[in-house]
């Protein structure tokens, strides 16, 4: 059975919203648990919008207003990345571009024990998932995912980190697969880790690959799936006449 959006938001889906918009009626979800990201509150039955943005739906039950800016507001389950800016007894404090620093528990790795606790030095980029925003509070971070398994969180060695606006790093997470990303993949070989708040972490053998794909990816956020296919083409076209 394939998953759809309840019928109540199905027609604002993709669609722009604005504050106060009002895109669910719980009365009339009795039966469905959903989950809310960034952009929506709940007022008693009613789920309203918070920000300009278009309203998103991913499977099972997650909504979302999507919005391209460069302030990032933490939610539950997003991926981020890190940069470790201190270290205490129980925990490391961890610029995520929120509005206040993330805490990373010295334990929130797989296998974490006293025994074990990781060393990062001051800066160092880090992978995590946040498990925890509660207002009035530092969120929470974490090393795993939500059964306990490194599932590549961690510390992102060497490559270059560059921050962009939360819209683009939604689209290089979209499924299917992003165009620009597609369209590097068939051609250069290079890894990449992208945050939901707008950092973008790549890594390649060459540095030249390191600009490249990181040029394509700045450059693609305004541009169609066909247009950033040409410009990736472009970018190669250079690359091979300057090496």
């Amino acid at each position: 059975m394939v998953e759809k959006p309840s019928s109540s938001s199905s027609t604002l889906v993709d669609q722009p919203v604005v504050p106060g918009d009002v895109v669910l009626d719980l009365s009339n979800m009795a039966n469905e648990t959903i989950k809310l990201g960034g952009g929506l509150r709940q007022d008693q039955d009613a789920i309203s919008v918070s920000k300009v943005g278009k309203l998103r739906f991913s499977k099972p039950n997650k909504y979302w207003v999507e919005s391209s800016q460069k302030r990032y507001v933490p939610c539950a389950e997003d991926c981020v990345l890190g940069i470790v800016l201190d270290s205490r007894a129980d925990n490391f404090l961890v610029d995520i571009k929120g509005p206040s620093l993330a805490f990373l528990p010295v334990l929130a790795f797989e296998g974490g024990t006293r025994r074990n606790i990781p060393k990062f030095e001051m800066g160092a980029l880090l992978y995590v998932r946040v498990v925890k925003v509660n207002p009035g509070m530092n969120p929470e971070l974490a090393c795993t995912d939500a059964s306990g398994k490194a599932a590549g969180f961690g510390l992102l060695k060497d490559g270059y980190m560059f921050e962009c606006s939360t819209g683009l790093s939604r689209m290089l997470l979209s499924s299917p697969s992003c165009p620009v990303l597609e369209s590097l993949g068939k051609k250069l070989s290079f890894e990449t880790a992208v945050g939901l708040n707008g950092r973008v972490w790549v890594n390649a053998d060459s540095p030249s690959t390191i600009i490249v794909v990181s040029n394509a990816i700045l450059n693609s956020e305004t541009l169609s799936g066909v247009q950033q296919r040409i410009m990736v083409d472009k970018l190669l076209a250079n690359l091979k006449l300057s090496s």
